[in-house]
């Protein structure tokens, strides 16, 4: 038998535990892993015990992972697995009775093709995906032909409307045919996980063999699970407060980088009906309103729930949140204002701050033309309003640094060939990462920001993707290097009401029936005191459980 193909695969943790756990020696109180060979493969997972029962070849440690090329009866050398390459490690030679023993056990449900490749891999990986303006789906089918030409394995592109994804998966899940690999918001990442639609084991096993550091905290911190992690964190966005750098210079103004910043800036720069302070988000009918408020109040250290895991807004940090609130509302038109509206006022110049989301980018550069820039115009100069926007990703309240970030992740389902959909998912967080990011680089961030070995590849290359329509350049052209920077260094600070908790759903029904942003604008037009509207609010979150 002649040096055997290897694959890099993280084999599912229940995989072979029973019997290995017996034979091999117990290390840091935890159960062995193994990485072995079937007919001329190997798998590879995280640490434990490593065997090859048809070489013999066996390595009782609890390293990195590896996959071992061997020889028969004699293991040659380590390869890298993944991203991480490890030196050869002992072996020892196993008994011909344990050998036969697992090789009868486990061989059929393990027997690989000529070509080294399992024969579950024959049926296609099934994605689902939310992506699907036809050339973003597009794209997604282009990074599907890579990924077959790569690894000979076919991968089917669903597209699935975000606002029926919900009822789509759990209908799948009754039927027991889920896909292989959904792309899905945050809001369903933990609740689905806990549900046992997505297999966190899967994706936890996926994030570690990339490499966790590779990955930004705040999207990691917001999948937590106990066992690890619900889904891989894929892209994202966060809000940023923009303002104009030039009146800011103009007033030898501070940067608006906390409460006291924003409002003095405010204050000194309001001269309604030519400009404005800061434009809030006051419309008691958006999801806008709730985003704005709670990238402040994650900023004034307000959680969802207490200690004790019971939903209580009824706090200090809620009280003084408000009360910033109404005050930076002042310096805002009257009437309801929602995103419309900010964004419409920013781009005529007439606000001095907003709170958007980076989607904004897009059409703040002057490069499109169906978005006329009216300081642009008014100064004969294209791109000037984009050149004095400055943009802050995380804002310093009283007792927090935080950005309201919105993710989206990839989920490895129960239903799912852990293999193929392994394999699948580390290649678009891998090489075809970039391409993925392309589609929207203003609104997808990269919550990878690179490799083990290319600490930031990701986050360069995003920088160097194009925006616009028919005019085109890439975001660090039209904002500076540090500008874009300064965009990614906002997601490790990415967080989120309630979710960290393991309220996802909950969440999801403050959002829908928009009971923050009601109770807020009362608040705002006086019919009560920030400590009633906590109060109320507390009351009516309960309510919805």
């Amino acid at each position: 038998m002649g040096v055997e193909t290897y694959s890099s695969y993280v084999w599912p943790e229940r995989v072979l535990w029973d019997v290995s756990s017996r034979l091999a020696p117990k290390r840091r109180g935890r159960p062995p892993g193994l990485i072995f060979s079937i007919g001329g493969s190997a798998g590879c997972r995280r640490g434990g015990a490593v065997r090859n029962y048809m070489s013999k070849c066996i390595d009782w440690t609890n390293e990195s992972q590896r996959v071992f090329v061997v020889t028969q009866g004699k293991c040659m050398h380590s390869r890298p697995c993944g991203e991480i390459p490890v030196p050869c490690a002992r072996h020892r030679i196993m008994p011909r009775a344990v050998s036969l023993l697992i090789l009868s056990l486990f061989f059929f449900p393990f027997v690989c093709s000529a070509g080294g490749r399992l024969q579950a891999a024959k049926t296609p990986v099934v994605f689902w995906t939310t992506e699907v303006e036809q050339d973003r789906l597009d794209l997604q089918k282009r990074l599907a032909e890579i990924f077959t030409a790569e690894q000979g394995l076919q991968v089917k592109v669903v597209p699935v409307q975000e606002n029926r994804l919900a009822e789509r998966v759990i209908a799948a899940y009754a039927a027991k045919a889920l896909p292989d690999v959904i792309f899905h918001p945050l809001e369903f990442a933990v609740g689905w996980a806990e549900a046992g639609i997505l297999d966190s084991g899967a994706a936890t096993r996926v994030i570690r063999h990339l490499g966790e550091k590779t990955f930004a905290k705040g999207p990691l911190n917001l999948a937590k699970v106990r066992d690890g992690y619900a889904a891989v964190p894929t892209d994202g966005w966060g809000q940023l407060l923009l303002y104009r750098r030039d009146l800011f210079a103009q007033k030898g103004l501070p940067l608006p980088t906390d409460w006291k910043g924003i409002l003095v800036a405010a204050r000194v720069l309001h001269h309604p009906p030519a400009i404005w302070g800061f434009e809030a988000a006051t419309d008691p009918g958006a999801v806008y309103t709730q985003q704005v408020f709670e990238h402040f109040a994650l900023s004034g250290g307000v959680k969802l729930t207490d200690a004790r895991g019971r939903v209580n807004l009824d706090t200090p940090a809620m009280a003084r949140t408000l009360g910033f609130y109404r005050r930076v509302a002042r310096y805002s038109p009257p009437g309801n204002l929602n995103w419309l509206h900010t964004r419409m006022d920013y781009l005529s110049g007439r606000a001095a701050m907003i709170v958007w989301s980076p989607f904004i980018l897009d059409e703040l550069s002057g490069l499109r033309k169906d978005q006329p820039i009216i300081p642009d115009l008014k100064r004969k100069s294209p791109g000037f309003l984009a050149r004095n926007t400055g943009l802050v990703a995380v804002i310093r309240g009283p007792s927090a640094l935080a950005q309201y970030g919105q993710v989206n992740y990839l989920g490895i389902t129960r239903d799912a060939d852990s293999w193929t959909a392994s394999l699948w998912v580390s290649f678009l967080l891998g090489k075809g990462y970039l391409r993925w990011l392309s589609m929207a680089p203003e609104g997808k961030l990269p919550v990878r920001k690179g490799t083990l070995s290319e600490p930031n590849r990701f986050v360069d290359g995003w920088s160097r993707l194009k925006i616009g329509i028919a005019d085109r350049a890439s975001i660090s052209d039209v904002y500076g290097k540090e500008r874009a920077a300064s965009i990614i260094r906002g997601t490790e600070r990415m967080d989120r009401w309630g979710f960290s908790e393991g309220k996802g759903s909950l969440v999801a029904k403050i959002y829908r029936t928009k009971v923050v942003p009601r109770i807020l604008k009362r608040f705002l037009d006086g019919e009560m005191d920030a400590a009633r509207a906590a109060r109320l609010m507390t009351e009516r979150i309960r309510a919805l459980e």
